[in-house]
């Protein structure tokens, strides 16, 4: 009896899922018929055999961070970023077992407990997941080829686009192999001994594979491997999602190198800095960076540059950025002293400084990592932001560069940058183009042709580490020859024999396939036009695995202003009605974005922009006279939970539901039984001498602590009391906020008349800014310094203006007074988007571990996406921000559950079931008085 056949996932064909999906950090642009969201291995067969059923292409995506243009497709895309994350640590770290949706940084957080890692770094590895870096066999700034994805890779399931699910490691695995695929596994032992017959192939592919080489399909493994099934899993290595699909794989981990020492060298010339490179590897250095004159200057221009450029005239010099690498600290010390010699003898403009001080460490990778920022945040708006990688033996690098450097001057490519891994010859540089003018793209055009004749000419590859995607697969015969050429298309004609999955990717006949589907950029707004889709936004946005993500809510925006310079008003009616809820409304505005944004993008302030357009003018007005009754607003709300919290759930929820249905779900709160109940009314407190002024957070009153608890009120000013710190809370309390009710919602007039009533108050509480004010929410601070940075921003006083929050205020004035006396077994410490933007964490960490020997901060931490309002507006925004999280705390029990912000807290308990509080008000309890 046949088996029955898996169903397949819903495919969504809606014009905002497809058209959210086109767009990728490349810049090509193909729209999808479908977009496809698979949970297991027997979907994406079941997803193959639709693909023929239909003759429709099947292209696979992850994270959306490839730059070459492997991750479009105008077929069936599939999605297996949302639904394969699973990570499992074996052997004590030693090995990994990993799904490709899982993130390169989740996957290192997992192991750090271990003292290991991946051997790929990526610089994406925020963003970027293992089914990307197996798919384009990613290395990064330190792995070289010796550890990344090809070499670390120990086996892996994968699915063939035949349907026949195998796994690598099963002790049958080849006998399997030659049962169910037998063409495809003796076109593969055929296709080592053609190889191994032919002198010349035998020594290209050990020439082109001892650099780094992303280009076509990875002919090394037939000499690497003998067996069928090892040559097939490591020639879907790096091939694109082209031969199949990597349902998990597991990989052999490399030590951690947590401690390190950074240095720049600045050397008067390319040539200077390159001729220093044998030795510096030869010592050991474990990174070692480039950035020629270009890159300098720009690194100078920036606000914030380094003391070794401040005041530099910079001409023709270029630096290297150098880091000793090492497990632990007598490990550094050691290579720091064997590497003084050879650095005192570098022909370098001046002395060579290591330093392992975080701070300077920091400042001195800005540098390097800042030019991407530089460059693409400061293009014009409608062109595109390229980033190109190639390779060459290091004793060309110096002649490539220089060349390279004469093509942009050529070219007409002004401020281009060149950068890179300096050890390995492999060089990335910018380049900002538009596509839309025709002049533009034969420039385009005779530079890719001049750029190729260099790179082959200086025995290099044209792709190093960001894959062949479309931008060099027609390029692949002339870097390999025709015979390799040709056993390249019979690999993929025995795995993909209709040449549905992902066809135009790693190998194409056509010459001009490269310059076809270009991404085209128009010209939108602020937020929009400044992003180059580069997606490392999307694993912090709380809203990634229900709506949209931050990148998507801007190409939509893009794709809307598209439909309407086409004039296709259908479309553009279809788009707006659906971004309503998917891009506005479950927008939880914090801020995180910005956060791992490389050209400072603060999705949120787009979102909050569109709130207010849309808001009418009876609303504005109702919420301008809020602000000016804020004590009645935010007393009467506390009543009203008081008085939910005292009739039977059902009741209450129902009657919001009903509110809901009338008035819409983005109007009227949903109330459930897990709300706590009202909280109380803000008062003054005079203190003559007082150290700081005291701002209680409005959410203090709208909402109680939970059952037993203090509130972070009395917490914070029981901890002052005991430490001797005097503190006092302004007149007119009642009436104060920091204004982010009105900032998220677009509701301008009255966020203005706050302001107008709050700043100059507590600028006469704080005798004109000398004394500290202290929010007891993290949200509040933050909307506080916000609030005062565009007051400040407009001139005036405000700027003198000084907000600390409790948290940070506590641990630097308060705690080294306070023995502790109760400790508390464990606490789960859950940090906010706030307290993230402030750079509290670390603050609240500590203050959590004075009074617990077991905190416990969450891998998977997130924003949880209550945002004030929007958690009852829209519970299911929180519910699914936090479900990770909440997974990750219920596996094992605490003592205590905490937070810095009441609405945060009220989110997580929500999302766990367990009673969240503010960290003051824990700390408060370990340090009363025995």
């Amino acid at each position: 009896m046949t088996a029955p056949q898996t169903a397949l996932p819903e495919l969504s064909e809606r014009s905002i899922d497809r058209l959210a999906y086109a767009h990728d950090a490349s810049h090509y642009l193909l729209v999808p018929d479908a977009v496809a969201t698979p949970a297991t291995a027997d979907q994406v067969s079941a997803l193959f055999r639709e693909s023929h059923r239909r003759g429709v292409p099947l292209t696979f995506r992850s994270g959306g961070t490839s730059l070459s243009g492997q991750g479009v497709t105008d077929g069936i895309l599939v999605d297996t970023r949302t639904n394969f994350r699973r990570i499992e640590v074996l052997d004590d770290g030693a090995r990994v077992r990993v799904q490709p949706g899982a993130t390169v940084r989740q996957v290192n957080a997992r192991l750090a407990r271990h003292g290991r890692k991946l051997g790929p770094d990526p610089a994406s590895e925020i963003a970027c997941t293992v089914g990307g870096i197996i798919a384009n066999n990613s290395s990064g700034m330190a792995c070289g080829i010796e550890q990344n994805s090809y070499r670390t890779l120990e086996s892996l399931v994968a699915v063939l686009p035949s349907g026949t699910t195998i796994d690598s490691g099963a002790g049958d695995a080849d006998e399997q192999l030659r049962r169910e695929e037998p063409e495809l596994h003796a076109g593969l032992a055929a296709l080592r001994a053609r190889i191994l017959a032919d002198p010349d192939s035998v020594e290209t592919i050990g020439r082109q594979f001892a650099m780094k080489n992303t280009m076509g399909y990875g002919v090394n493994a037939f000499l690497d491997f003998e067996a069928p099934i090892d040559i097939l899993a490591h020639l879907l290595v790096g091939s694109e999602g082209t031969l199949g699909f990597v349902a998990e794989a597991t990989f052999e981990t490399v030590p951690l190198m947590s401690a390190a020492a950074t240095g720049l060298a600045i050397f008067p010339n390319l040539n200077a800095a390159v001729a220093a490179l044998p030795a510096l590897v030869a010592q050991g250095f474990g990174t070692i960076e480039l950035m020629d004159a270009t890159s300098l200057r720009v690194a100078q221009s920036q606000p914030g540059s380094i003391p070794e450029l401040a005041g530099r005239v910079i001409t023709t010099e270029a630096a290297l950025l150098i880091e000793y690498l090492a497990e632990g600290t007598d490990d550094l010390l050691r290579q720091q002293r064997e590497g003084e010699a050879l650095l005192g003898s570098l022909e370098v403009v001046s002395p060579v400084t290591m330093t392992t001080d975080a701070k300077a460490r920091a400042a001195l990778w800005h540098v390097r990592k800042g030019l991407y920022t530089a460059v693409a945040g400061a293009r014009p708006s409608g062109t595109t932001a390229l980033l190109e990688d190639v390779v060459v033996p290091v004793e060309r690098l110096a002649a490539t560069c220089e060349t390279l450097t004469e093509l942009f001057d050529r070219h007409g490519y002004e401020e281009s940058v060149i950068f890179g891994h300096a050890k390995d010859g492999n060089i990335h540089f910018m380049l900002n183009e538009r596509f839309d003018d025709p002049e533009s793209m034969l420039r385009y055009e005779r530079f890719t042709a001049d750029l190729v004749d260099l790179i082959l000419d200086q025995g290099g590859s044209l792709k190093a580490e960001h894959g062949t995607g479309r931008i060099m697969a027609p390029f692949v015969q002339r870097q390999y020859g025709d015979e390799l050429y040709s056993v390249m298309k019979e690999v993929k004609r025995l795995f993909d024999p209709t040449n549905l999955l992902n066809p135009g990717v790693v190998l194409s006949d056509e010459p001009g396939s490269y310059l076809e589907n270009l991404k085209l950029v128009p010209t939108v707004e602020a937020e929009v036009d400044r992003c180059v889709e580069c997606g490392y936004c999307e694993p912090a946005c709380p809203s990634r695995n229900l709506t949209l993500t931050p990148r998507q809510r801007i190409v939509i925006r893009r794709e809307m202003q598209t439909a309407e310079d086409a004039g296709d008003q259908k479309l553009l009616a279809e788009l707006r009605r659906d971004y309503d809820y998917e891009g506005v409304q479950t927008c939880a505005v914090d801020g995180m974005c910005q956060v791992a944004c490389p050209v400072n993008i603060n999705t949120g302030d787009l979102v909050r922009r569109l709130r207010a357009e849309n808001v009418g003018t009876l609303e504005q007005k109702a919420w301008s006279t809020a602000a000016g009754n804020w004590g009645t607003v935010t007393k009467l709300g506390g009543v009203a939970l008081s008085v939910a919290d005292a009739v039977p759930a059902a009741l209450a929820t129902t009657a919001t539901r009903v509110g809901r249905a009338v008035l819409g779900a983005d109007t009227v709160p949903l109330y459930d039984g897990g709300l706590p109940r009202g909280g109380t009314v803000r008062r003054p407190l005079a203190a003559p001498d007082a150290e700081a002024v005291y701002f209680p957070a409005c959410i203090g009153t709208m909402f109680g602590p939970e059952d037993g608890g203090v509130g972070v009120g009395d917490a914070f000013l029981q901890l002052c009391e005991r430490a001797g710190v005097s503190v006092a809370i302004p007149e007119g309390i009642d009436q104060f906020c920091c204004g982010t009710p009105w900032k998220s919602k677009g509701y301008t007039a009255g966020y203005n008349r706050m302001t107008d009533t709050v700043l100059p108050a507590l600028l006469e509480a704080s005798r004109g800014g000398e004394l500290p004010i202290v929010c007891d929410a993290a949200s509040c601070t933050e909307g506080l310094e916000t609030m005062r940075a565009n007051a400040a921003a407009a001139g005036g006083d405000f700027a003198r203006l000084v907000f600390v929050d409790s948290i940070q205020f506590v641990h630097d004035r308060v705690i080294e007074s306070l023995p502790v006396t109760r400790p508390l077994d464990s606490i789960a410490l859950h940090h906010t988007c706030s307290s993230t933007q402030l750079g509290t964490n670390a603050m609240m960490t500590a203050l959590a571990e004075r009074i617990s020997p077991d905190v416990h901060v969450p891998i998977d931490w997130n924003c949880c996406a209550f945002a004030g309002d929007r958690g009852l507006l829209h519970p299911e925004l929180t519910a699914s921000a936090t479900e990770a999280e909440a997974a990750e705390i219920d596996s094992r029990e605490f003592e205590a559950f905490a937070s810095a912000n009441r609405t945060c807290e009220i989110g997580m308990s929500r999302a766990t079931d367990q009673p969240y509080q503010h960290l003051l008000e824990l700390v408060e309890q370990a340090t009363r008085l025995a």
